[in-house]
């Protein structure tokens, strides 16, 4: 079995930062500018286009698998 290329390849940022930006553009209903605050007053300098690029990319795949809790 080979190892699947992830399709976070290339981006500068880890997975867990992508997720989270795209996470609070879907839940909260935030601006991309909103987005891109956020992330900087926590260490991650990206523009608000790249937060659409990444809602744009990651946000189908994402709301395609929803997260199943246990009650």
């Amino acid at each position: 079995m080979t190892p699947r290329a992830s399709s976070y390849h290339g981006y500068r940022l880890p997975q867990e930062v992508i997720g989270y930006g795209v996470w609070l553009y879907h839940r909260f209903a935030l601006s991309f500018r909103d987005i891109e605050e956020w992330l900087a007053e926590r260490g991650a300098i990206v523009s608000y286009e790249t937060v659409r690029q990444w809602c744009r990319e990651f946000g189908p795949k994402y709301a395609r698998k929803p997260e199943r809790r246990q009650g």
